[in-house]
Formats: C-alpha cells, sequence, structure tokens
C-alpha cells in the first residue's frame, strides 16, 4: 500500500534523536528531576506557580 510505503519513509525504527536549541523567555526558571507517580511523572512546582502557564524541555 502507499501510504504505508509513506509511513516508512518518514519514520524509520533506527532514528537517532538530536538536540534542538530552544529560546524562551520568561520571569523565573526551576530545574526538577521527574519523579514517577502510577503509570506517569510528575514535577511538583511552587504553589504561587499555579493558574501560570508553564514549558517543560527534556534535556
Amino acid at each position: 500500500m502507499a501510504l504505508d510505503d509513506e509511513k516508512s519513509d518518514r519514520f524509520e525504527e533506527n532514528h537517532t534523536r538530536r538536540k534542538v536549541k530552544f529560546e524562551i523567555y520568561g520571569e523565573e526558571m526551576i530545574e526538577k528531576t521527574v519523579n514517577s507517580s502510577g503509570n506517569s511523572g510528575r514535577v511538583y512546582l511552587p504553589p504561587d506557580w499555579i493558574g501560570t502557564k508553564v514549558k517543560v524541555v527534556k534535556c
């Protein structure tokens, strides 16, 4: 099928991940380690950050 061929061209099983550069402007930064939480991960942030927009970048 043509669709299967297109998918295999775009997504190689042995692809390498390259780091990319992000430039982010904000008011404050915290570096944390993600902890296990059931089938997911969790990061605790300060309570005064509640209701604010945050961005998470995996390093």
